[in-house]
């Protein structure tokens, strides 16, 4: 039996939850609260297997709500249930610790589907925001890489010193000179703060542009 606790301030949504997931036969609903605050109350007594949560609660939001069921009952479960869908709230609430993000608006048997799955430890993004989440992650991975203050021409030799490349290998490559070579290693490395070639051999395999044979 999955045991639920619903959390949100409209007692008619509630309502409408209780109905939804006590249909299932494996779901029992133990406790439903109106804030944030009532929620970690209860989750802290009934230990339910799953918080069905939304975010937008008096007393205590539903990401504070989730970050404080995280400490008193780690083996809970939250699954956000909100109107949001901003990837500000949902990287916010899966970093607070919810195993699941869902849109009121696509609700319905989708809920059912997604308290099995963070129930089996998973995580359930909402395919309406998944796309949306996996773009924002990657243009933010793009942005926050050291890479980025690299110009083409220092990964490319980056690249080559990395392997093992002398300036002069590595020049004759590039059509350059090897004392070319030398100030871009020279500018990169500054550019990096790094003092020596094993560090800076170690900082392009750790970042993808080269790898051990």
């Amino acid at each position: 039996m999955i045991r639920i606790v619903l959390a949100d301030d409209h007692a008619v949504v509630r309502d409408g939850l209780r109905v939804l997931l006590q249909a299932q036969p494996d779901f029992e609903v133990v406790g439903d609260a109106a804030n944030g605050r009532e929620a970690m109350r209860l989750t802290q007594q009934l230990h339910p297997d799953v918080v069905v949560m939304d975010i937008a609660m008096p007393e205590l939001n539903g990401i504070e709500a989730t970050l404080q069921i995280h400490d008193v009952a780690p083996a809970t479960q939250v699954l956000i249930l909100s109107m949001h869908s901003t990837t500000e709230h949902i990287f916010r609430a899966l970093h607070a610790g919810a195993r699941g993000y869902l849109l009121k608006d696509s609700a319905g048997a989708e809920v059912v589907d997604a308290v099995r799955v963070v129930h089996a430890g998973r995580r359930y993004l909402s395919p309406k925001i998944a796309s949306t989440v996996i773009d924002d992650y990657i243009s933010e991975r793009q942005r926050a890489s050291p890479l980025d203050s690299l110009s083409r021409r220092e990964r490319q030799i980056l690249q080559l010193v990395a392997e093992g490349k002398s300036s002069a290998e590595a020049a004759a490559m590039l059509f350059l000179s090897p004392k070319t070579v030398d100030t871009y290693r020279s500018r990169m490395m500054q550019k990096l703060g790094i003092a020596d070639v094993p560090s800076l051999v170690k900082f392009a395999i750790q970042h993808g542009v080269t790898q051990l044979d």
